[in-house]
């Protein structure tokens, strides 16, 4: 469960796929990109949430990191096209993930680059 508004449109069954031939970018620049800065809550540590957040968001073509908190949540920052950060959105959403996701708190807005690779921190 999870206590978002609904406010996009669901990500179609296939999702945004990164067909531009590079498979993953390796570095995000500001421009028209766009940062998703997300907090994930529930039991999301110890049960490999971070390293499907990463290996999600490579596929989408995304940079950026998944982090373990101290109060047992993870934060995610991700940059890439904006179709992908909210298909990844849409999986921190749904809690079709490792573990069990309560909470998803999340602000999507202007890439701020220097971003290398998707890390697991």
């Amino acid at each position: 469960m999870n206590d978002l508004p609904q406010k996009r449109p669901p990500v179609e069954p296939g999702g945004p796929t990164n067909t531009g031939g590079d498979q993953a970018r390796e570095t995000a620049d500001a421009g028209s990109l766009t940062r998703l800065t997300a907090t994930v809550f529930g039991m999301v540590q110890g049960v490999g949430f971070r390293d499907y957040v990463r290996t999600k968001g490579r596929r989408l073509g995304l940079v950026g990191s998944a982090t373990n908190r101290a109060d047992g949540g993870v934060d995610v920052v991700a940059e890439g096209p904006a179709d992908a950060c909210e298909a990844l959105l849409e999986l921190l959403v749904t809690g079709h993930t490792p573990g069990r996701t309560d909470r998803v708190e999340h602000t999507i807005g202007d890439a701020v680059g220097g971003m290398t690779g998707f890390v697991r921190r």
